[in-house]
């Protein structure tokens, strides 16, 4: 007999306070025994799939007391929703992957606040993230990059904290293009950090606010980086726009990798030790990442094919480009002082005196060339 819906919600929200995100055996476990049953076992420290003793242990002990329906009305309360595997609102091809060294488990349910469907604002996305302590260049760089992606109908997905992030997500809610996602490392009801309260109230007004974490919650460095992998998985692609060699966005940049998703970096200055971590990317020895500079060549990795493909950028157009190769021989041998005459001309060129009476003329109507008491030389123009 299958387990009513609520049973199922309450399970998974048991099992997301007793147990860290991202825990192969317990998703193994709950796969294989289903969330209600796993959700029992570890309630009462009983065996549960793969799950060491010790585990179970800590789990019974964060279970005591704990009543999984209160914390899902306080959540809905409080304008917040649970998102479990095979709502309409569960993205499930971004959020399934297999078991790999380096790559945590996928999420057992989801904690969201928000207006926007996650299904419909991850199906074109991009995650921006990149370092705390920013530069003044990355911040315009993240800012104006998530401003033409959204733009564009792309969502921006980053992980809310200070300086590349936020720059990213006010990118990206400067524009009425498309919403902007902040994955956080703690419960959607805790602003962290402090200083973005501001920044993460406007996201849950207009965008997504998500968590793998009951709320309360509050944030730890492991939680930080297994939440990196729910941001690179709920994206297209990864752009780092600046990060040290030791920048928590390269183990975002890391899992992308792990999940097959398209991996960007942007470029800095050689000697910013801000954009370090960046460059070595770049020359990954198994999976270099792309560099870019601007939206569409982000485009051109994550886009569609045959819409988003981007336009190369060339330098201005110059008279000269178009010109065949005999009359651009003919124009080279013109001095730029003085002046030669035909048959100099012909020779410095390597053609015959006739080609070069039959190239001047149309040359001299273009402006390219002038005609002085010396002999014919360039213009300014033609110099140019």
């Amino acid at each position: 007999m299958s387990a009513a819906p609520d049973e199922v919600a309450q399970a998974l929200v048991g099992l997301s306070h007793v147990v860290e995100p991202g825990h192969r055996a317990l998703h193994a476990a709950v796969a294989d025994l289903g969330p209600v049953a796993a959700w029992e076992a570890l309630r009462r420290g009983n065996p549960c799939g793969a799950l060491s003793p010790e585990l179970r242990a800590g789990a019974a002990l964060r279970a005591e007391g704990y009543r999984p329906a209160e914390q899902l009305r306080r959540l809905e309360d409080g304008g917040g929703r649970l998102l479990c595997p095979g709502d309409a609102e569960w993205p499930l091809a971004r959020l399934t992957w297999s078991a790999q060294p380096g790559l945590e488990a996928p999420p057992l349910a989801l904690y969201l606040v928000g207006p926007a469907r996650l299904a419909d604002v991850v199906d074109r996305s991009v995650a921006l993230v990149g370092a705390r302590a920013a530069t003044a260049y990355g911040v315009r760089v993240a800012r104006e990059l998530a401003l033409g992606l959204a733009d564009r109908g792309v969502s921006v997905v980053s992980g809310g904290a200070y300086g590349i992030d936020a720059a990213a997500h006010g990118g990206a809610l400067s524009s009425t293009g498309a919403s902007t996602i902040a994955v956080l490392a703690c419960g959607v009801d805790i602003s962290y950090p402090k200083g973005n309260e501001r920044l993460l109230h406007r996201i849950a007004q207009e965008g997504l606010i998500v968590s793998e974490l009951p709320p309360g919650t509050t944030p730890t460095r492991g939680r930080f980086l297994v939440r990196n992998r729910l941001i690179a998985a709920l994206s297209l692609g990864t752009v780092v726009v600046e990060a040290a060699r030791r920048s928590g966005s390269l183990a975002t940049l890391q899992r992308a990798r792990l999940l097959n998703r398209h991996v960007m970096v942007v470029p800095g200055q050689i000697t910013s030790g801000a954009s370090a971590g960046c460059h070595e990317q770049l020359r990954h020895p198994d999976h270099p990442a792309v560099c870019v500079t601007r939206v569409e060549e982000v485009l051109d990795s994550v886009g569609a094919i045959g819409v988003d493909a981007s336009t190369p950028l060339r330098g201005p157009v110059r008279v000269r480009d178009d010109l065949p190769e005999t009359v651009r021989r003919v124009l080279d041998a013109v001095p730029v002082r003085g002046g030669a005459g035909e048959a100099a001309l012909a020779r410095a060129a390597g053609v015959s005196t006739l080609v070069v009476q039959q190239v001047l003329p149309p040359l001299l109507v273009h402006g390219l060339v002038e005609r002085t008491p010396q002999g014919w030389r360039l213009t300014s123009l033609g110099a140019r």
